[in-house]
């Protein structure tokens, strides 16, 4: 009789320990990172380095040294044929000498969430919503005209790097897509 109560005892027992170890492991599936899974559906699209002539009085002043990286949905990349090396140079045109967003008398008035978000939305307009998710701005320097003179008169030893309007992000994507594609 003792026997037969300790048996039934020890498959309760174990029977409670399997309940309780299946329901810890069939625990709900930890949430997904809505974040996480946005940024696998992207790629990097790298962008050139693009010098855009700073024309003032009809005469060239300086230059600004600009390179502009893309994070853009992977799917809607495959579906596009336009050139994106080529759509950068012309928003980079437009933003710094048709709209002048860069005032270098006020180098501290520049607004770089602006310039992101002007970039992107130009970008999305003109080949559909949602593809450019993310604009990465890696470079946005000016040299005047004088750096220039002061550079090659050095023997560009010592070259004067001229106004960092931007300190750049790092793009650093061994798998980032060429700027063509």
């Amino acid at each position: 009789m003792v026997k037969l109560l300790l048996t039934g005892l020890w498959v309760c027992i174990v029977t409670l320990a399997a309940v309780y170890f299946s329901v810890q492991m069939s625990a709900a599936p930890a949430p997904v990172d809505e974040a996480a899974r946005r940024k696998e559906l992207q790629t990097l699209v790298r962008g050139e380095s693009i010098t855009i002539p700073m024309i003032a009085d009809g005469a060239i002043t300086g230059y600004f040294l600009s390179r502009v990286s893309f994070m853009m949905d992977k799917e809607k990349i495959k579906n596009t044929k336009l050139p994106i090396t080529e759509l950068t140079t012309d928003e980079l045109f437009t933003l710094l000498i048709g709209n002048q967003m860069v005032d270098l008398s006020k180098p501290g008035a520049f607004n770089l969430e602006k310039f992101r978000t002007s970039i992107k939305d130009d970008f999305n307009k003109k080949l559909g919503d949602g593809l450019v998710a993310e604009v990465l701005v890696e470079q946005l320097d000016y040299l005047s005209k004088e750096d220039i003179r002061n550079n090659a008169s050095r023997g560009n030893k010592n070259p004067n790097p001229g106004k960092k309007i931007v300190e750049g992000v790092k793009v650093d994507d061994p798998k980032a897509a060429p700027a063509g594609h």
